[in-house]
């Protein structure tokens, strides 16, 4: 884990006890996609749509480059070497990394990142000398490798438009050669103002390319190939001819070259050549193929969606990739009693299985490697037993339990009904269970409109419609409170919004049931609800946030009498998800970020974006939160980025605390005392050695506490030996513990 840029997002946290929480973060993303790969003597650089990583030779290790890691660009869409062997990653957004192996230090480049352009994707980066020529969206800059410095960009090439996407550039002897969106151009030779347009001569269909459609350009036995949309050009006596016509009529992804051949992929597959001739060769399996990676003598290195894969002319096969996740889609996460987190991949064919991941190690689970039907598992959840509940796409939804067990639930074998056209295809939106371990079942759009349905302890099915609005469909979440009444959202068309079941401890009986339509929010357009740690009901909607604060009143009277707030510091917010931490934190999830929210709501602690953290994107798919360890697991749109906090539950009972640091120095710093092994809402004394009372506070009611070495008038405490007391709201439990503190 990398903590460096902690310290600068602190700076910017609205409070201070916030701050001293945040351990440090961590992202989680698929490097399975590779969009670059260079080899070197030592091993081979790989860029991905999660990152980069370097594969050792040596001893077959990875590491690996995420923000965390300091790799600000996202995702990387051009990589090169240099001759101090820094490695180059150009990104989507402008920004261009700089990484030094060596000393494993990045520096950035930000100049076009920072520019007023709209198109700032770097496409790709040559390096020739100290210079590196870095094709953008808007032209071609040249950077200087030693101090960072642009010192030219070329944004007109003869007749062809200004601030023109270029593709890639070549230079052989003296002479640079750019493909554009337009075609190509190469410099009129002797010339040295390459800003002028004069300084291009520039070819297009008329002057002898395939097409327009340009993709990489290579050097080959002294000439220079461009690689198209419709086969391969070679560049001859000032104009462009196609050469092995038999690739006319295909898309070249991508061209390389040793002294001896060309390799061509196309297709989906390898074709050795030379300047008149070619062979297929193929290795065996399917070349699922981004790119050429690079070509040694007896070795070929394709870069895949599904790794590095090498092989030789003997066709022996290794695929190179850090064990991670398939994808970097993280539709819906949980975290199971052992502290395990649980991630539901996609609907549909998007769709690639579920993770899991637990002692920082990952394993995915599909159709390939597990008895199942479908990989279209989009929601996840927890029960109060430690069982895994996975609601699938189509099929119905199963259930883990202790890691192993597997149960699936169909519309085969149980009473669950799909959809009206098809009663077989069931979508299982959300799986929770009540206090009595009962499971409950929400169906997103059944045919008999058994939106909720409940499988007992004993294996009795029960279900129930939606009387308070029976065409309702599409429902989307549910969760169920400390009364055990179920509230669950539908999401379009009916009557959307939030809804609550109370079946009055009598699943026999429907007549004293309880069911209604919550009226009052700021919006019915819900997208999620939570229980916290009070028990009241937090309810994200498109407008901000509203509070329930007393679901229990249901049980006697109508929603009317419902007790609903809104909550100010996140007013005006489209809600995307929540989550409560061990001290009864909100941390939300919006299109903007990450907001951290205090247990009332009444303030905000900390906000996160993509800008100011290690979040990939702004869009905050779902959240999920580790409280045995502290962990909150935050999914975006191109990776899972894990925040380590010292929010942890609390004990369940005393048996010791801890204090730390030992001696507490306090005086030059604005220090502070950690105390561990706290209870639920514990209230904590200092005293003196010869028992005066100094300070007595309440801890924020999860497992940590913190002092900052003054007493009751806010002054220092003297230098000398202190005994800690924690106890419970009534006293019976209690747990004693002493720290020096040293007064500098």
């Amino acid at each position: 884990m990398n903590f460096k840029n902690v310290t600068v997002l602190l700076l910017i946290f609205t409070g201070f006890t916030f701050s001293q929480l945040l351990n440090g973060w961590k992202n989680y993303t698929s490097m399975n996609k590779v969009s670059a790969a260079i080899e070197t003597k030592s091993g081979i650089w790989a860029a991905t749509e999660g990152g980069a990583f370097f594969f050792n030779f040596s001893d077959s290790s990875y590491s690996t480059l995420t923000k965390t890691e300091g790799l600000n660009g996202s995702p990387i869409s051009a990589m090169a070497i240099d001759s101090t062997g820094n490695i180059w990653f150009g990104c989507q957004n402008g920004i261009i990394d700089v990484y030094n192996p060596s000393a494993k230090s990045f520096k950035s480049i930000l100049d076009i990142y920072n520019s007023g352009r709209t198109a700032k994707q770097i496409n790709a980066i040559t390096i020739y000398g100290d210079s590196a020529f870095v094709s953008t969206s808007f032209g071609l800059s040249l950077v200087d490798t030693k101090s960072y410095g642009f010192y030219d960009t070329y944004s007109k090439f003869g007749n062809f438009n200004s601030n023109i996407k270029v593709i890639y550039s070549l230079k052989k002897e003296n002479v640079l050669y750019v493909a554009t969106e337009a075609g190509m151009a190469v410099q009129v030779p002797g010339t040295t103002n390459l800003v002028s347009p004069d300084a291009w001569n520039t070819f297009t269909t008329s002057n002898g390319l395939p097409t327009i459609t340009l993709n990489k350009l290579v050097q080959y036995k002294g000439n220079v190939y461009v690689s198209t949309a419709k086969g391969i050009a070679v560049y001859s006596s000032n104009a462009w001819n196609s050469v092995l016509t038999d690739f006319n009529s295909n898309s070249i992804t991508d061209i390389t070259s040793t002294n001896d051949s060309l390799y061509i992929l196309s297709g989906g597959k390898l074709f050795a050549a030379s300047a008149s001739s070619y062979k297929d060769i193929s290795p065996e399996y399917d070349i699922n193929s981004v790119m050429i990676g690079s070509v040694t003598a007896n070795e070929i290195l394709i870069a895949t969606s599904n790794g590095i894969s090498l092989f030789n002319r003997n066709g022996m096969k290794k695929t190179i990739a850090p064990v991670g996740p398939t994808l970097n889609v993280f539709l819906d996460l949980a975290v199971d009693q052992n502290g395990t987190l649980w991630v539901a991949t996609g609907k549909d064919v998007s769709g690639v299985g579920f993770y899991r991941f637990a002692a920082n190690s990952w394993k995915v689970f599909n159709t390939s490697n597990t008895p199942l039907s479908s990989n279209a598992f989009f929601t996840v959840s927890t029960g109060n037993d430690n069982s895994v509940y996975f609601g699938n796409w189509g099929s119905g939804f199963l259930r883990l339990k202790n890691d192993s067990l597997l149960t699936v639930y169909t519309a085969q074998n149980t009473p669950l009904v799909g959809i009206t056209k098809n009663p077989l295809f069931l979508v299982v939106s959300k799986i929770a269970t009540d206090s009595k371990g009962n499971m409950w079942v929400l169906n997103f759009d059944p045919a008999d409109k058994n939106v909720l349905n409940v499988l007992t302890k004993d294996s009795t099915w029960y279900q129930f419609n939606n009387t308070a609005d029976p065409s309702g469909v599409e429902y989307s979440d549910l969760v169920i409170d400390q009364n055990d009444t179920k509230w669950f959202i539908s999401q379009n068309p009916g009557k959307t919004g939030l809804y609550y079941f109370n079946e009055n401890g009598t699943l026999q009986t429907t007549s004293d049931d309880r069911i209604g339509y919550v009226n009052g929010l700021n919006s019915s357009a819900v997208s999620t609800a939570k229980v916290d740690k009070r028990g009241d009901i937090w309810v994200g909607t498109d407008k901000g946030v509203n509070v329930i604060s007393n679901p229990g009143v249901i049980l006697n009277s109508s929603s009317s009498a419902l007790k609903i707030s809104s909550v100010f510091s996140l007013r005006q917010q489209a809600i995307n998800c929540l989550a409560v931490d061990a001290i009864n934190r909100k941390w939300v999830g919006t299109n903007q970020g990450l907001i951290v929210s205090s247990s009332d709501g009444s303030s905000l602690s900390a906000t996160f974006d993509s800008k100011n953290s290690p979040l990939l994107s702004d869009q905050i798919r779902a959240i999920t939160i580790d409280e045995k360890n502290g962990i909150v697991y935050v999914a975006v749109d191109g990776g899972l980025t894990a925040f380590y906090t010292t929010a942890l539950a609390p004990n369940t009972s005393f048996t010791s605390i801890a204090t730390y640091p030992s001696p507490f120095k306090i005086g030059k710093t604005s220090a502070l005392l950690t105390i561990d092994g706290l209870i639920k809402d514990s209230e904590i004394k200092i005293l003196t050695i010869s028992g005066n009372l100094i300070r007595r506070f309440s801890s924020p009611g999860g497992k940590i506490a913190y002092w900052d070495g003054k007493n009751d008038d806010g002054k220092l405490v003297n230098s000398g030996v202190y005994l800690i007391i924690a106890f419970d709201s009534e006293g019976n439990s209690v747990a004693t513990g002493k720290v020096a503190v040293v007064r500098e």
